[in-house]
């Protein structure tokens, strides 16, 4: 019996196939953060944006949240995510700044 909260959601063979990044880029607008996620390579000379996903604000800080939560968890099970000896406010490779160009 379904119920008001269920979801029906699809994940169809290419997306369930995953992309790999190690680079993000996240821009902001008034009412929308915008992630660019990128794959930088040795060998390839001008990595490419591979996925951008649109958010509004606040599915952005339920975004964090869910982030924050399941880190916690992950840690909890297989202990702290070491940041490579980086402080933790900094991102590498210019993660979270505001200068994107697409």
């Amino acid at each position: 019996m379904k119920t008001d909260n269920e979801i029906n959601i699809e994940l169809n063979n290419d997306v369930a196939l995953g992309s790999y990044s190690n680079l993000a880029i996240i821009t902001h607008s008034s009412s929308e953060f915008i992630f660019d996620f990128i794959s930088m390579l040795p060998g390839i000379p001008k990595p490419q944006v591979t996925n951008r996903i649109i958010m509004t604000a606040e599915h952005a800080k339920r975004l964090m949240l869910a982030l924050e939560d399941n880190i916690a968890k992950y840690e909890n099970q297989y202990g702290d995510i070491i940041l490579n000896n980086e402080q933790k406010n900094m991102f590498p490779m210019g993660f979270g700044g505001n200068s994107a160009k697409a």
